[in-house]
C-alpha cells in the first residue's frame, strides 16, 4: 500500500516574510555571510508566497 505524501508545512503570510526581511536589513550596512544566506532564503520564500497568492487569486 503506498504511503500518503508528506504534508508540506503551511506557508507563512507575505507580511510575515516581509517583516523578517525588513528586520534583517534594518541593521544597515553589509550583511554577514550568514545574513546574506538568510536573505536569499527569504527571497525564495517571498517569491513562493507571491506565486501562491497569484495562483489562489486565479
Amino acid at each position: 500500500m503506498p504511503t500518503p505524501p508528506a504534508q508540506l508545512p503551511r506557508a507563512r503570510s507575505l507580511s510575515a516574510v516581509n517583516e523578517e526581511i525588513r528586520t534583517l536589513l534594518s541593521a544597515g550596512g553589509l550583511l554577514s555571510p550568514e545574513g546574506r544566506r538568510r536573505y536569499e532564503e527569504l527571497l525564495v520564500e517571498w517569491a513562493a508566497v507571491v506565486r501562491g497568492d497569484v495562483a489562489e487569486a486565479a
